[in-house]
């Protein structure tokens, strides 16, 4: 039976720190956790900016604007569609990376 305790109390502290780094939340993230130098996508959550519209691009892509929580406004730049009812979400999910003065999106979904 004490064999079992301390395995047992490992599992739980590793656990607990699992589902506590790596679970889901509606707090804006931070660009500048991004590597410029690096094209690995990576998801972040952002406030949708509804006073500068979306435009689309000659090539079919869409254009819209972010902002972190540090405040940072960001052009956003995806060949994906964007989902509907995005001027009304309190937040927005994108996945991408930085590039150049902006950041290419890969996917873009809400996050209510």
């Amino acid at each position: 039976m004490q064999k079992l305790i301390l395995p047992g109390l490992i599992l739980a502290v590793v656990l607990l720190l699992y589902f506590s780094y790596f679970a889901p939340t509606d707090e804006l993230g931070s660009f500048t956790k991004f590597d410029p130098n690096s094209n690995a996508s990576m998801p972040i959550v952002v406030k949708y900016l509804s006073d500068k519209p979306a435009m689309r691009t000659g090539d079919g892509g869409v254009v819209f604007y972010v902002v972190d929580k540090s405040g940072k406004e960001m052009q956003v730049s995806t060949e994906a569609t964007l989902p509907p009812g995005i001027q009304d979400s309190k937040s927005i999910v994108i996945t991408g990376h930085l590039s150049g003065n902006g950041f290419h999106a890969h996917g873009v979904e809400l996050r209510n």
